[in-house]
Parts: structure tokens; sequence; C-alpha cells
């Protein structure tokens, strides 16, 4: 081989930057978990170093409801374009009332009281996909419409009083091992097995297939509305568990709990990397994401922030942050 011929062969050696922007195009959680330590040190810095650990502790305590919410509104969204779930407060107000009502403050109630609010979720997932399938109704339509009719059911249901929880219950939802919350624990594991499901089983696949090309995994043979229906029904079912352990956390359940959860899943799952187009779903980057929005919200706490400008603030660049995650070009 000649020197002409071995400078061919050898690999051409690419820019640092271009580097950086290949390893984030391959990976796109890269940046939400990137964003998520530079507000944790920002924030840390803020505070003359102060309280790192503590607030680490409380960050992953209440991005784990964020996390597992946001988990399901991914499988929604990888379905394709158009697909959101818009009743997830509601569903988490109606799935706490239903957990409280059920454990009634006994600790031999815990188990039950927690599937029946996953199951009234799933119950409300099934509703959300009829009007969308049987009768023709945009998604984004019909589960907010759905939204209010469980809303409703939610104050006939519990008529608006706060049933406390089992103090077993209270106790396991403040509970940490080795300094890490359980809940944080909780929700790590249904991530593990959000993941595996996505990598290792037909669901998965035909998630990712249904959203990248409904008509090609049609033609396929996939079952591409069974496939939108249980992305549907998981959505809502982890809603309702995360009410059972909302309501547990927060000493017992009320008809707000859920609402910050609304536009809050939708930029965690686009800003944790998941395309808005469908089709590429992003685990990793739910938590860098939720972690982010948490730790943005205390950094603008510790400077001294107000609240109109610290809501304006945390807007805008949520806004931000979605315009330049939906800008990202395709793999």
């Amino acid at each position: 081989m000649n020197a002409t011929q071995e400078t061919l062969a050898a690999p051409v050696a690419l820019p640092r930057w271009k580097r950086w922007k290949q390893l984030a195009g391959n990976r796109p959680w890269l940046g939400s978990c990137v964003a998520a330590v530079l507000a944790w040190a920002a924030t840390v810095w803020s505070a003359n170093g102060q309280g790192a650990g503590d607030l680490l502790a409380a960050a992953l305590a209440f991005s784990a409801f964020t996390v597992l919410v946001s988990l399901g509104q991914m499988l929604v969204i990888s379905v394709g374009p158009g697909n959101a779930d818009l009743s997830i407060p509601s569903t988490i107000a109606l799935s706490g009332a239903a957990a409280m009502i059920v454990m009634n403050g006994s600790n031999a109630m815990l188990v039950p009281g927690l599937l029946a609010a996953t199951a009234v979720g799933m119950g409300v997932g099934l509703f959300n996909f009829g009007l969308i399938r049987l009768l023709r109704i945009p998604p984004i339509i019909a589960t907010l419409a759905a939204s209010l009719i469980v809303m409703s059911v939610a104050i006939n249901f519990g008529r608006g009083l706060k049933v406390k929880p089992p103090a077993l219950f209270s106790d396991l939802m403040a509970m940490r091992i080795a300094g890490v919350p359980l809940v944080a624990m909780v929700a790590v594991v249904v991530t593990v097995l959000i993941a595996l499901m996505l990598e290792r089983t037909v669901l998965g696949r035909s998630i990712a297939a249904v959203g990248q090309n409904r008509r090609a995994a049609q033609l396929a043979g996939l079952r591409v509305e069974r496939t939108r229906l249980l992305a549907y029904v998981i959505c809502a079912g982890l809603a309702g568990f995360t009410g059972a352990l909302i309501a547990g956390f927060s000493g017992g359940n009320s008809l707000d709990q859920g609402a910050e959860y609304l536009l809050m899943t939708i930029a965690v799952v686009v800003i944790g990397g998941t395309a808005v187009a469908g089709g590429r779903p992003s685990v990793p980057g739910i938590w860098g994401a939720a972690m982010f929005m948490f730790l943005l919200v205390a950094l603008l706490n510790a400077v001294g922030a107000g609240p109109g400008l610290r809501t304006l603030l945390t807007g805008v660049i949520i806004i931000a942050v979605i315009v330049l995650a939906s800008a990202r070009p395709k793999r």
C-alpha cells in the first residue's frame, strides 16, 4: 500500500466541536443530564457550598413523582405525532382519592389501596383511547375532554374531603435508605422496567415502529391500535400509581395535587430527548430533565427571585429548551 492509499484508508479526524455534536446526536438524553448537574452546581455555589447533599436528596424525592408520570407520557408521545395525554392531573387527583378511601387509614390496606389507584388510572386510559378510537377524536382533544370528566368524578367521589394516609404509608414515603429517598428507588425500579420493556419486548419495539412510521408498521403486520391502546393504559396506570404516592407523601389526597404535572410531563419528555414526532423514546433523559426542572426552581429560589419572576423565568426556559430540542436533526 503506497502513501496515498494509506492516507485514504486512515480515518478522518473530526474537529472537537463536531465530535461533541455527534455524541449529543447519538445520545439525546445527554443534554438534560448535563443541565441538571450544572443547575445543581450553581445552586450549591449560590448557597456557599452548604446543603449539597440535602439538595440532591430533595431533588431525587420530588423528581421521582415527575419521572413516574413522565415515563407514561413518553410512551404516549412515542407512538406518533399528535399523541399526548392531557388527563394526567385529573387521573392523579381521582386515583389519590381512591387510594386514600380504600386504605382508610389502615396499614393493612396499603397494597389494596395502591392497586386500586393503579386500576383507576388504567380505567381512565381505556376511556381515553375509547374516545380516540371509537369516536375518532384527536388525542389531545379527547384527553383534555376526558380530564374534565375525570375531575368531575373525583370531586363527587372524594367530596372534597382530605383523607389521611396510613401511618406506615407516610413513614415509607419519608424513608431514606443510605441517604436516598425510598420513593426515588421505586421510581428507579419502574424506570428500569420501562427501559427493559422498550428494549426487550415486542410491545417496546412496536411502540418505536408505530411512532416512526404508522403505515409501514401496519403493513408489516404490527397491531398498531393495540400498541397505542397499551401506551395510553400504561401512561394512565403510572399516573394513578403516582397519585397514590403523592397522597401518601403530602399527608392526604387533594384535587389539585396533580395540577403541576400537565405541561411539566410534556416538557420533561421533550427536554429529555424523546422525539416529538414519535418513534424515539429516551428513558435516561427523563431523569435528567426532571432533576433539571426541580433544580432550576431551587436555583431561582436561592438567588432570591420573587414568585412572579421565578414563574416567568421558568416558563421562558422551558419554552426555549423545548424549541431547541424540537429542532434536533433526525438521525
